[in-house]
């Protein structure tokens, strides 16, 4: 078997993901523009066991339990409740006969998720695709463990759950450098030239570099490289404590490596490294990565991503890098 990687598809209106560590994801999506959202996640294994957690915009204090309607029968949620602000409105988990449910979405005609007195219609359209997919990725085709098409082959016929990578660890702490801003050495970096010049027609902000000294010594340096309406990039480099020897740090993620995080956040006292790529104001889309700094580079902690922007809260988004 090859080593699984992080995949993403598209079935006509539904979402599919399965990550590093084979655990895998189905979202509907609504139709119309609106805003709401169901999550079928099933991990990885011969005894795993899936799990619904859909979610809408309620934007009136009279929403109550959320209610999964498919082709008019009814799934209540066992947990329910509204999020800061109501901004993304009423969420909740089905705790009963989600078999039944997930078999009736793999066959609807229409979807609604209700709340009080608002509902919002999500497409049906590409769910026994997406569904079928999972079940390939995973192997479960014609066993009976299968999400979609279902077999007589036994459930102990799956294979297990892949090894996940080993969580990197840090290399110590470090200590901020307090109202300094990256030497010249960093300067000359090709990107940090870019960068300037890419703020410097932003003059109505001041976004100052952000500085730490690493464990052995030598200086982690933030350097701000763009902004947009919900966004802020920075690029990493290191340099030695003379601030000389500067190196442009790439950051690994799930497919491929970047030059830039959006909204990083540098905590010294683990050395972990925070991203969160909003693709919109909402925060309901986008990637949210953690990395850790080893001793010479950042690794890969973790990393999670929404494609699309129907209203699913970050802890809701489908996992694409995950390591033990």
């Amino acid at each position: 078997m090859n080593s699984p990687l992080t995949e993403t598809r598209k079935f006509r209106d539904w979402l599919a993901v399965c990550d590093n560590g084979r655990d895998c994801f189905a979202f509907a999506g609504p139709v119309d523009g609106e805003t709401g959202w169901l999550r079928i996640a099933m991990p990885a294994g011969p005894d795993a066991m899936p799990s619904v957690w859909a979610g809408l915009a309620a934007w009136e204090e009279t929403a109550g339990p959320l209610v999964i309607e498919v082709d008019g029968r009814r799934w209540s949620t066992g947990v329910s409740q509204a999020q800061d602000g109501g901004d993304l409105g009423s969420e909740g988990v089905v705790t009963e006969d989600v078999g039944g449910l997930i078999d009736a979405l793999a066959r609807s005609r229409s979807i609604r998720l209700v709340a009080g007195d608002q509902a919002v219609v999500l497409s049906p359209s590409g769910g026994a695709a997406a569904l079928l997919w999972l079940d390939e990725r995973q192997e479960r085709l014609g066993s009976t463990a299968a999400l979609f098409r279902k077999g007589e082959r036994a459930a102990s016929s799956v294979p297990p759950a892949p090894a996940l990578p080993p969580a990197p660890r840090a290399s110590g702490s470090a200590a901020p450098l307090e109202g300094r801003r990256a030497p010249a050495a960093a300067e000359l970096l090709l990107k940090v030239v870019a960068c300037r010049a890419d703020m410097a027609d932003r003059k109505d902000l001041e976004i100052p570099d952000e500085g730490w000294r690493l464990p052995d010594g030598r200086h982690l340096w933030s350097v701000p490289c763009f902004v947009g309406a919900d966004n802020v990039g920075q690029v990493w480099t290191v340099t030695d404590a003379a601030g000389g020897q500067s190196r442009l740090l790439s950051l690994p993620g799930s497919r491929q490596p970047a030059e830039e995080t959006v909204n990083g956040e540098f905590d010294p006292a683990t050395q972990t490294l925070t991203a969160f790529a909003k693709g919109r104001g909402l925060g309901d889309c986008g990637i949210l990565s953690r990395w850790v700094w080893t001793g010479d580079a950042f690794a890969l902690l973790e990393e999670s991503e929404m494609r699309e922007c129907w209203g699913a809260p970050p802890e809701a988004w489908p996992t694409t890098w995950r390591t033990r």
